[in-house]
């Protein structure tokens, strides 16, 4: 799929999806995925980020998809699997897909390893946690840590908690535009040029 119709499918996900509520958080899935983004546009200037950071959960709005089992009211279950093999296919870097895959695995990561983390985490974020397994093992959070990405992965599980603020005013979803389409265009060329 060219990276033009890739964005206008993204675009109109959110227009679709994007006002709904956060499961359980008191802002909308638009405004948390944006907030996300936003984070990462500041505190990296990374696009990759940026981009990770803005799709990270849009897993919750594949509703329509085949398979998809929700959280009564949380979310949908395997989500960022979901989101990963969404972004994939559709010619996304291994980077951002990883980190999109792994961001709940990073969540029970860092309730194992983070106190503060876990003090820190909504009510919603407590509920979900259950369903996605809880804190991790020590066998299982060592295996973790060898990840590529993992500090990316890491980076961007910290923005989606810090995303959830109800004061901070986001811009529309097509400001991101210009990001995901460079993205994608960088990921084709790279792709073309190694063949």
């Amino acid at each position: 799929m060219a990276p033009k119709f890739v964005v206008a499918e993204i675009m109109d996900l959110f227009a679709l999806h994007g006002a709904e509520d956060y499961d359980g958080e008191p802002v909308s899935q638009a405004s948390h995925m944006m907030q996300c983004a936003l984070i990462a546009e500041v505190e990296t200037g990374d696009a990759d980020l940026v981009v990770a950071g803005l799709l990270h959960d849009i897993g919750h709005l594949l509703k329509q998809e085949p398979h998809t089992e929700t959280m009564y009211g949380f979310g949908v279950v395997n989500h960022e699997l979901l989101g990963g093999a969404y972004l994939r296919a559709r010619g996304f870097s291994p980077r951002v897909c990883s980190i999109v895959e792994n961001h709940v695995a990073a969540k029970r990561y860092l309730v194992a390893k983070d106190e503060d983390y876990r003090r820190k985490l909504s009510p919603a974020s407590l509920v979900t946690l259950q369903w996605q397994g809880g804190a991790m093992g020590a066998n299982e959070a060592r295996l973790f840590e060898q990840l590529p990405f993992f500090n990316d992965i890491i980076a961007v599980r910290r923005w989606d908690e810090l995303g959830k603020d109800t004061m901070v005013l986001v811009p529309p979803p097509t400001y991101f535009e210009p990001v995901i389409l460079q993205h994608l265009m960088r990921q084709e060329y790279l792709y073309a040029s190694n063949y």
